[in-house]
């Protein structure tokens, strides 16, 4: 009989702490991959990390835009901050001034160097193929 409680007693404590190591790693590789989503007045309040991958949602300010062969750089605004990024690579169609854009990167002294640019279009969006008269 003592024997049998025993070897329940092991097996669930086998079973706790398997299941504690599975939680444990779960919640790391979860934390590994967040990226965190701020506005451009929001970044500088925040201690941000440089080696912390973030989100920036903002629109692109006019007449900010500067491109240079595959370098491009702009500034990202909610009218009330802004910060200027910097992205090597091609932008998608619908980037463009006055548009909305969500920027993935890294913050490197008070510029974000992106490594992915999504731009954004309102729920009206109609693809260009589609000629629609009114």
């Amino acid at each position: 009989m003592k024997a049998n409680r025993k070897q329940r007693l092991i097996t669930v404590l086998l079973i706790l702490a398997t299941s504690a190591t599975g939680s444990f790693l779960i919640i790391r590789a979860l934390d590994s991959n967040l990226d965190f989503f701020f506005t451009p007045s929001e970044i500088f309040k925040e201690e941000i990390p440089n080696n912390k991958r973030i989100k920036v949602g903002g629109m692109v300010l006019e007449g900010s835009v500067l491109r240079d062969k595959t370098n491009i750089s702009f500034v990202i605004t909610d009218y009330q901050g802004s910060i200027n990024v910097e992205f090597d690579g091609i932008v998608p169609d619908l980037f463009k001034e006055g548009s909305g854009v969500v920027v993935v990167g890294y913050l490197r002294d008070k510029t974000l160097v992106a490594e992915d640019v999504l731009a954004k279009h309102d729920e009206n969006y109609m693809p260009p193929s589609i000629d629609i008269k009114n």
